[in-house]
């Protein structure tokens, strides 16, 4: 986590054909936690930008600014306005960038840090459309389609357009906290994490109107994580068989309810680790764990740490 106090300096690179809307995510995200992140735009060359709409941005700040920058953004560009080779002032502008300084891609933009030899040998993803031109291009990259941002400690790269809002308040919950990004969250009246992945918005024939979906069903879930959860209790909540579940399930979500229900246990077992005190046994309990060992085993699946490591790390004090 970041130390108390640190007000973390963000600058966001804006190259020609930059969309709008992924050029603001950043400060609007990021600077609704009042205190702990001051956002710069920058251009690779100091001059204008020309955006996807019909406008051009006077950009304030020149190259410089991501000299010391903590964390530096690449927002998304046109597929079209993707280089084949990285100009030179783009090229410079990057190596720049300090060693200890954290680098978030937006959709597009992990063509960027990939061209730049910044994602060899590392995972990533990108918007779910262009994964076959970013393999052919980059094949020394480990792409992986199916989510919506993949975390790889120095550098983050996320999905598709509103994907970089997800990809920045999991930089806000990773530096302070899940009850910070969720009120960060609260403030921009988006939802604190998403479930399922990219799969859930790739193109596929529309579900019968006159069927049901699965979200009254995941709704009643959440409110009963503590209870044994399987797929039949799940499918009769909807009126479903359970092969028809699943399949609409996984369609509406990205994931299989066996491991959504995981993740949402996962998630409810980081709050309770990072505001009570409660032994990892009871927090397995409250979550629906069959065993404290349960919990450490899928925890550690998802987040890398086990419970005791993610509490010493992220619970707040006073």
């Amino acid at each position: 986590m970041v130390a108390p106090g640190q007000v973390q300096q963000v600058a966001v690179l804006a190259l020609d054909g930059v969309y709008p809307f992924e050029l603001g995510i950043p400060s609007r995200i990021l600077e609704a936690a009042p205190g702990l992140y001051e956002v710069s735009t920058c251009s690779a060359d100091g001059g204008p930008v020309r955006t996807a709409s019909d406008f051009v941005i006077d950009v304030p700040h020149g190259p410089e600014l991501l000299d010391s920058a903590d964390i530096v953004v690449i927002a998304s560009i046109t597929p079209a306005e993707i280089p084949a080779e990285l100009p030179g002032a783009l090229t410079g502008a990057l190596a720049r960038i300090r060693a200890e300084a954290r680098i978030v891609s937006i959709c597009t933009g992990a063509f960027i840090l990939a061209a730049a030899g910044m994602l060899d040998g590392r995972r990533a993803t990108t918007h779910w459309n262009l994964a076959d031109l970013f393999r052919r291009r980059f094949p020394r990259v480990d792409l992986d389609p199916d989510v919506l941002f993949v975390d790889e400690g120095r550098i983050l790269t996320s999905a598709g357009a509103a994907s970089g809002v997800d990809a920045c308040l999991h930089l806000v919950r990773t530096d302070h906290g899940s009850e910070i990004a969720a009120a960060v969250a609260r403030r921009c009246v988006v939802p604190p994490f998403r479930d399922g992945g990219q799969a859930q918005y790739i193109e596929q024939p529309v579900p019968d109107p006159g069927s049901a979906g699965t979200a009254p069903a995941r709704s009643w879930a959440l409110e009963h994580l503590r209870e044994p959860l399987d797929l039949a209790a799940l499918a009769r909540r909807a009126g479903m068989s359970p092969r028809t579940f699943s399949r609409r399930f996984t369609a509406e979500v990205g994931v299989s309810p066996g491991a959504w229900i995981i993740g949402q246990r996962v998630a409810r077992a980081r709050h309770l680790l990072e505001s009570s005190d409660l032994p990892i046994d009871r927090v397995a309990e409250e979550v629906g764990f069959a065993t404290g060992t349960s919990l450490r085993r899928h925890f550690h699946a998802a987040m890398a740490v086990t419970p005791s490591a993610y509490r010493r790390t992220f619970q707040r004090s006073g």
